[in-house]
């Protein structure tokens, strides 16, 4: 179960922006990630930053709240995040998503999102 106090700086991290420095602080080595059960899982912490950061690079600016509460129970937690993305020609969209994530510990071990796919489409 993660200390009260790790889970919060994990979440001040990832609304800093700072999403890749969030998976390499806070993710166990063999961590892994999943889409909506739509794909396999991504493997492995290196893997995990490499994928978000080639996201980062596809947007101008993300803005990442929040929006609580976070619900914690033994070595699971849920945090729903809204996401709102600029792109690099201006268009905006929102993507409001929860995240279901087993910790070992004070790392992520397991996280799988949940989210409408319609918010991706233009």
């Amino acid at each position: 179960m993660p200390n009260p106090a790790t889970l919060e700086a994990f979440i001040a991290l990832v609304e800093s922006g700072a999403h890749d420095i969030a998976i390499e602080r806070f993710y166990t080595e063999a961590a892994t990630m999943q889409e909506n059960l739509t794909e396999p899982p991504r493997r492995g912490r290196a893997n995990l930053v490499a994928h978000e950061r080639a996201v980062l690079a596809r947007v101008q600016s993300v803005e990442s709240e929040c929006v609580r509460p976070v619900f914690v129970e033994g070595d699971r937690t849920v945090i729903r995040w809204i996401f709102r993305f600029t792109f690099k020609d201006g268009s905006k969209r929102a993507m409001d998503e929860l995240a279901y994530q087993r910790w070992e510990g004070e790392k992520i071990a397991e996280e799988r999102f949940y989210y409408d796919p319609a918010q991706l489409r233009s």
